[in-house]
């Protein structure tokens, strides 16, 4: 009987006991490249995942960010795992349509020569939809579009491995089922890619939508058992960590706070915590991380995987979103008015003096006139 595959635990340095694997957050780069990995650090963040141009556009950076070599530099210094770079959601390798094929190619071809000079390891990509022409047809034609991508990007060029992500299925999403992904395996190989250049991505959001109870240990463990048979869990390279707001099986993908939907503490702990899935990277892409819940999610995580399963009910208001100022009501200066009037001024209470017995208390933001 042949021996075990050891996988390496994907937990950088940084770590520090915290977690067995690397947990790293999606971030806006809006700011800039080096304030997300300053931010990525500050809220516990391991890693990083970012866009490198708009997510909902096919127009890429005619120039390179002129902070790259610093934003490299930041990374190493805060022992970050590996960077990976998410492509825009309008690729789709599956589809029919020749100028969409056209535009995903390009625009992966494209992640995939930027990569090194970001220092990112991996292109992650959404497979994308057969559009109502079949399964059988949108696998073939990814395993066409990988090669077709990897074949114009030279490996010396580039070591970012291009990894697939899984889908929720909805409007005919490929790569839905374990089933399809192995498919898209197969016919990648029988079309002679070289295999060494492509990765994988779950997503428990698609799991979940794709209707995989990741609470049931004996479900979860099928999935890793298989994937590991037909694919290899050294091809597991990411899973993106999420919480859902969708119903089990709706095939729809909607992120949601790590706890606060319908996957629920105790399957994503399953997922945080399977012994076989420590080699790979977790990134986190839950709602709203510019406004305070990278913190939130990133500590809610780590007290899923150290087995704490009562998590806090979510916050009513964004974590990093200050709550308005009280108004603050000035007082009208009414001396001059009086003099102007022929009349005695009135003195009136201020703020910082107090008032005279027997006068009353004025209501809690309303403006008293002079």
């Amino acid at each position: 009987m042949a021996a075990a595959r050891k996988l390496k635990s994907s937990a950088p340095a940084s770590a520090a006991g915290r977690l067995d694997r690397m947990l790293g957050a999606h971030l806006a780069v809006g700011p800039g490249l080096v304030k997300a990995a300053d931010r990525a650090a500050s809220v516990g963040a391991m890693g990083l995942q970012i866009f490198t141009g708009n997510p909902t556009g096919w127009a890429r950076r005619a120039e390179l960010p002129k902070e790259l070599p610093e934003f490299r530099a930041r990374m190493k210094e805060h022992g970050f795992g590996p960077l990976a770079v998410h492509a825009a959601y309008l690729a789709n390798l599956a589809g029919p349509r020749p100028e969409i094929r056209e535009k995903s190619i390009a625009l992966l071809q494209y992640e995939l020569r930027v990569a090194p000079e970001y220092g990112a390891s991996f292109v992650n990509v959404h497979i994308g939809s057969h559009l109502g022409t079949g399964v059988e047809a949108g696998v073939k034609r990814v395993a066409e579009a990988v090669d077709q991508i990897l074949d114009g990007v030279p490996k010396a060029s580039s070591d970012a491995l291009l990894v697939l992500e899984n889908s929720a299925g909805g409007g005919n999403g490929i790569g839905e089922s374990l089933e399809e992904l192995i498919a898209i395996h197969e016919a990648m190989a029988k079309q002679r890619v070289d295999m060494s250049r492509v990765g994988y991505c779950l997503d428990s959001a698609h799991l979940w939508g794709a209707g995989i109870e990741m609470s049931d240990i004996d479900q979860l463990d099928r999935v890793v058992s298989e994937f590991d048979r037909r694919i290899g869990l050294e091809k597991l390279v990411m899973i993106h960590y999420n919480d859902s707001k969708a119903a089990h099986g709706s095939k729809l993908d909607r992120h949601q706070h790590i706890g606060g939907g319908e996957v629920g503490a105790r399957g994503l702990a399953a997922l945080i915590s399977h012994p076989k899935l420590a080699h790979a990277a977790y990134y986190l892409e839950t709602p709203g991380m510019e406004e305070g819940w990278d913190r939130l999610n990133v500590d809610r995580t780590i007290q899923l995987a150290q087995g704490n399963l009562k998590l806090k009910p979510l916050p009513a208001e964004s974590p990093g979103v200050p709550k308005p100022a009280k108004r603050v009501v000035k007082v009208a200066k009414v001396a001059k008015v009086a003099k102007v009037a022929g009349k005695k001024p009135v003195k009136r209470a201020s703020a910082a003096s107090p008032r005279r017995a027997g006068t009353a208390k004025p209501q809690r933001g309303s403006r008293r006139q002079p």
